[in-house]
C-alpha cells in the first residue's frame, strides 16, 4: 500500500513539473510572435505629429521635415512670394482649392494656409509620388520667363506655385496635400493634429 502511495505522488510531482515546464516554454514561445503584433515605439512616433520650429525658416526658404514617413516642407513666404499668388489663378487647375481632401477646411484661402507667412505642405507630387525640388527663383532659364517660384517635379514636369496650386497642363491631377496642423505658439507648429487649430 504505501509503495502505491509513494508511485501516486511521484507521478501528481512529475505531472505537474512537466506542466508548469511546458507552460513556461509555451509562453517564451508565445511572447515573441505576441509581441510582433504590437506596433513598435518608432512606428507609433511615425504616426505621431510633430513639432517645428519656425523660427529657424528663415524667409524665402523651406525646411523640410518628415511626418508619417512623409517629407513636409514648411516655406516662410515674403510678403514679395504671396503678392504673386493671385496673379496666375486662370492658369491654376484648382486656383480656390475646392477639392476638399486636398487641405483641411481651414486653409481653403488663397494662400492654403493658417498664417499667410508659412506654407505647410507634404512634398509629394499627386501625380506619381515623386517629390518636386523647390523653385524659389523668378524666371529661372529652364523653367521660363513665367516661372515667379513654386516647385518643379522633375519625374513628369509637373508645376506647383508657391501656394501648392498645380498650373494647367500638369500631369499632375491635383494640389500639393496640406496636412493638419496647429500654432502652439507664433514660433511652434504642431503637424498631424489639428484640433482647436487657431492661428
Amino acid at each position: 500500500m504505501s509503495n502505491l502511495s509513494v508511485d501516486t505522488s511521484k507521478r501528481r510531482f512529475l505531472v505537474t513539473m512537466t506542466s508548469a515546464v511546458g507552460g513556461v516554454a509555451a509562453l517564451s514561445v508565445a511572447t515573441p510572435f505576441v509581441m510582433s503584433m504590437l506596433p513598435s515605439a518608432r512606428a507609433k512616433a511615425a504616426g505621431a505629429p510633430i513639432e517645428v520650429d519656425l523660427s529657424k525658416v528663415e524667409p524665402g526658404m523651406q525646411l523640410a521635415v518628415e511626418w508619417r514617413g512623409k517629407p513636409v516642407w514648411v516655406v516662410n513666404r515674403t510678403k514679395e512670394m504671396l503678392d504673386l499668388l493671385s496673379k496666375h489663378d486662370a492658369k491654376l487647375t484648382d486656383a480656390a482649392s475646392e477639392n476638399a481632401g486636398q487641405q483641411p477646411e481651414y486653409c481653403k484661402n488663397p494662400t492654403r494656409s493658417i498664417k499667410p507667412q508659412y506654407l505647410i505642405v507634404v512634398g509629394i507630387c499627386t501625380h506619381l509620388g515623386c517629390s518636386p525640388s523647390y523653385r524659389s527663383e523668378v524666371a529661372p532659364a529652364d523653367l521660363g520667363p513665367d516661372w515667379v517660384g513654386g516647385w518643379f517635379c522633375p519625374c513628369h514636369g509637373s508645376r506647383f506655385d508657391l501656394a501648392a496650386r498645380v498650373f494647367n497642363g500638369s500631369p499632375a491631377p491635383t494640389n500639393l496635400v496640406i496636412p493638419p496642423h496647429k500654432y502652439l505658439s507664433d514660433t511652434r507648429v504642431l503637424i498631424g493634429d489639428d484640433q482647436g487649430a487657431a492661428a
